[in-house]
């Protein structure tokens, strides 16, 4: 989305080169050298545009749905599940629990 809205500035920023380089070819002298350099910094800055929006939005991405799989906690620490032997055991590894009116296993002797 971010990528999206820079487009604007960039399309003005390319259009406003052009613009330049156009009147740079019907001056004459310094004014042609200074349009030319113009219009050619608007083209970088148009590009560079476009390069800073595909950083922040990759950057964005990779902060989402990082390596790890981390998102931030409450107070912007990083959370993380903790390791596989720390964690309870799943319900369903536990041995069933036998039925209320079930024998003992091993009755008083």
């Amino acid at each position: 989305m971010i990528a999206f809205l820079l487009l604007i500035p960039a399309t003005a920023l390319t259009v406003a080169g052009y613009l330049a380089l156009y009147l740079s070819q019907r001056s004459e002298g310094a004014f042609k050298t200074f349009g030319r350099y113009l219009g050619f910094w608007a083209f970088t800055l148009a590009g560079l545009v476009v390069l800073g929006g595909i950083v922040a939005a990759t950057r964005h991405h990779n902060r989402m749905w990082g390596p790890g799989m981390h998102r931030d906690g409450p107070y912007g620490q990083r959370w993380m599940p903790p390791p596989h032997d720390m964690q309870p055991p799943h319900p369903a590894d536990a041995a069933p629990s036998p039925p209320a009116d079930a024998p003992a296993a091993n009755p008083p002797k």
